[in-house]
């Protein structure tokens, strides 16, 4: 795998993506919150994730269009709105937590479409597969790691919680927003 010479643009934005996974909780270590803190009964869990996947869906088709159309920069709204998912699903009742989950699935949704996409404009096309390889694996590691500590962090106190996910996606939006800033001018 050749790394060497990947523009600045694609270290930038790794390190946004992989803020944003690190504040990105994993769905069971949420129905396990539910389950824990009794928000949410145990029959409902998976109506929540449907609803959540459902939500993925629509969001990937509706914001990949409007990547198409506006680019990178469409990163910072999504980050801040999805962001909200960490307090609406750890504080909130049932229905707090329903719109918590519909966000994490927005989120999702903005993950498995805009997130990798964003690579193929950064990268010359002959690193497009060990930059999209790079991206992945870093990705994927960051998010491990941060479900690993809002995990420890559950046992320890729900607000700890709430401020890691939503410090760690906030954290990110500074590099989308310079990486949006240089790929307008790199089209200009």
């Amino acid at each position: 795998m050749t790394t060497q010479g990947l523009p600045r643009i694609f270290w930038l934005y790794l390190v946004g993506a992989a803020l944003v996974a690190m504040g990105f909780a994993d769905f069971p270590l949420i129905a396990y919150h539910f389950q824990e803190a009794g928000t949410v009964d145990l029959a409902w869990i998976p109506i929540f994730y449907a609803v959540a996947m459902g939500v993925s869906g629509l969001g990937s088709l509706l914001f990949g269009r409007l990547f198409d159309r506006t680019g990178i920069r469409i990163l910072v709204p999504l980050t801040i709105v999805t962001a909200a998912f960490a307090p609406l699903v750890f504080l909130g009742s049932f229905w707090a937590a329903l719109v918590g989950v519909s966000l994490w699935g927005l989120g999702m949704g903005v993950h498995e479409s805009i997130v990798p996409a964003a690579v193929a404009g950064m990268v010359p096309a002959g690193q497009r597969a060990s930059a999209y390889g790079l991206f992945t694996a870093g990705y994927g590691v960051f998010w491990f790691l941060g479900s690993a500590a809002i995990g420890a962090l559950l046992a320890v106190s729900i607000p700890a919680v709430i401020a890691f996910a939503v410090l760690a996606e906030v954290a990110a939006i500074p590099f989308f927003a310079s990486v949006g800033r240089k790929s307008r001018s790199m089209h200009a």
